[in-house]
């Protein structure tokens, strides 16, 4: 498993935390953020700093920008800086050190970047606050750094607004900011979490590759270990804002010694193929015929009418109690399907048949009849909870738009929450008390209120950390045999799909390229497509099938 960047040996400490602790606002979960922390980033070398949410890693790394939140600060230690202690700046010059010394690269670059500023403009911004080259210069250095980032069609994408660039694409502009300045320190915190795996490994290399070429001193936070094993030289491991285990990435990663960065590295999804199971009855509930989908834009001032056609004949099945996965890259069509299925759009033509109801004709209260036998648990269970609205009510509005009365539907919202094992006790508490597992299982209780028959699971466990992913994974697979349902599971990670799904489909560019059982996809893939999605998977090693 282990692969361990091989870049030159490091060289000289250019950060180094000495027990630092960092204490939280009153009424927080525990008193300390960051809590008698030391460690030592060098030059020339990837420190990865692995942790669940919660355990203090970026916390730690935000302290290193002088980006704290309000009411979060420092109570003891020190964090040298080419010898200077950062604890003892003022804010005037923290600033001076951000992105010209030191570089930071964020989780989710959409909120990171300017909505209304093109790219070129946010990369020659950082040049302009620190003073640096004359405007025409800057538009120059930002289209080399562009170039140098491998963003396709440099030229073209320096006039783009943010929104116009995909995820990965956008991540290369961060990156391009960051390295702007050529700082000593690059703080990457979660970069690759949200993209696909194909994107990730590129972002990976592409970080690696420079970190080589520029000799710079990386701290790479991530709650992946499968991540470490791709790209790092050493490796600090937090829990609960303290340091449990600290070491060279190929001694943490063959023999790790504290349980916690055991149960962390069980926890990766296995490249192992699970053992056959039994194909279900031919009988279909969900029968897909002939699909497709497509979006079209007008157009306006200097920016061409585009057509981009989601869905391209795309026919499949699904049985009763059976779980199929659909698995591609950002842009594969796989999320245009599942929200076709629920009905969120319009297919343009085809057939979505229901135990023989065409779903993709109906209208009106005829679609309102049939829609709650086909529920949606989203990729961000954040965005999709009404920030404003408690948890109980959350789940039982479904019921309540459906004529079930408020006091029975708040009922049952109790004894789903407690299926999900969360407990009544949550009903009276807003989606912020909760952590991202946690709402990821309130997702799941909303989806299951309205009993239906099949749930389309949208990037269900792709933001969460691994071993929360694995209790969701499992959550998922008791309810489905529980309740008897059916289950169209969409991901970007042929492991998660492996580890839940009866059948595997892989799409690409609007079209199934390839299916099959998931034992057939990982040991015997007919598709190159299917056959770079294994290869981009991080820590992959051949696989191996899993014993009956």
């Amino acid at each position: 498993m282990t692969q361990s960047n091989p870049s030159q040996a490091p060289g000289e400490t250019v950060l180094r935390i000495r027990d630092l602790s960092v204490a939280l606002p009153k009424g927080a979960d525990r008193a300390l953020a960051v809590e008698n922390v030391s460690y030592e980033v060098n030059r020339g070398e990837i420190m990865c700093v692995v942790g669940e949410s919660g355990s203090g890693k970026s916390m730690a790394a935000n302290t290193v920008m002088g980006l704290l939140p309000k009411g979060v600060r420092p109570v003891q230690g020190e964090i040298t800086f080419e010898g200077q202690n950062l604890l003892a700046l003022t804010e005037k010059q923290h600033m001076a050190l951000r992105g010209l010394k030191i570089g930071m690269i964020f989780q989710e670059p959409m909120t990171a970047l300017n909505p209304l500023m093109r790219v070129g403009a946010q990369i020659a911004e950082v040049f302009e606050a620190h003073g640096r080259l004359t405007p025409s210069e800057r538009q120059a250095r930002a289209l080399e750094l562009l170039i140098e980032v491998g963003l396709p069609q440099p030229e073209k994408a320096i006039r783009a607004y943010p929104f116009e660039l995909s995820g990965g694409q956008r991540q290369r502009v961060m990156i391009a900011m960051a390295l702007a300045l050529e700082p000593v320190l690059l703080i990457a915190d979660e970069p690759t979490t949200a993209l696909d795996v194909t994107t990730q490994a590129q972002i990976l290399e592409l970080i690696r590759d420079l970190q080589r070429r520029r000799g710079m001193a990386v701290m790479f936070i991530t709650h992946d270990f499968g991540v470490v094993a791709e790209i790092a030289n050493r490796v600090c491991v937090m829990r609960h804002g303290k340091i449990v285990e600290l070491g060279d990435a190929d001694e943490v990663l063959g023999n790790p010694q504290h349980e916690y960065t055991q149960a962390l590295i069980a926890a990766i999804p296995s490249n192992a193929v699970p053992p056959h199971r039994e194909a279900r009855e031919p009988a279909a509930l969900l029968d897909i015929k002939h699909l497709n989908k497509v979006f079209r834009s007008r157009g306006g001032f200097l920016k061409p009418a585009r057509e981009v056609r989601a869905l391209d004949d795309v026919s499949l099945s699904l049985a009763r109690g059976e779980t199929v996965g659909i698995v591609g890259e950002s842009g594969s069509g796989k999320s245009t399907l599942g929200r076709c299925v629920v009905r969120l759009e319009h297919p343009d033509d085809g057939e979505l048949l229901l135990d023989g109801v065409n779903l993709s004709t109906l209208k009106g209260d005829a679609l309102r009849r049939e829609r709650h036998r086909v529920q949606m648990i989203f990729q961000d269970p954040y965005a999709s909870l009404n920030p404003r609205t408690k948890v109980g009510m959350a789940i039982a509005q479904g019921p309540i738009a459906n004529g079930t009365p408020k006091a029975k539907a708040l009922a049952q919202a109790g004894e789903l929450l407690d299926m999900v094992g969360l407990g009544a006790s949550a009903l009276d508490r807003f989606p912020h008390e909760f952590s991202g597992g946690q709402r990821q299982r309130i997702g799941i209780a909303r989806a299951l209120a309205l009993n239906p028959e099949l749930i389309v699971a949208d990037e269900a466990v792709s933001a969460l950390d691994v071993s929360i992913q694995a209790q969701v994974l499992e959550l998922l697979e008791e309810l489905k045999q529980r309740l008897s349902l059916s289950l169209l599971f969409i991901t970007h990670d042929l492991r998660v799909a492996a580890q839940i799904c009866d059948r595997i489909v892989v799409m690409q560019h609007g079209r199934i390229v390839e299916q099959g059982s998931a034992e057939q996809i990982f040991l015997h893939p007919r598709e190159a497509y299917t056959r770079s999605l294994l290869e981009a998977i991080p820590g992959r090693e051949a696989p191996v099938a899993a014993s009956a």
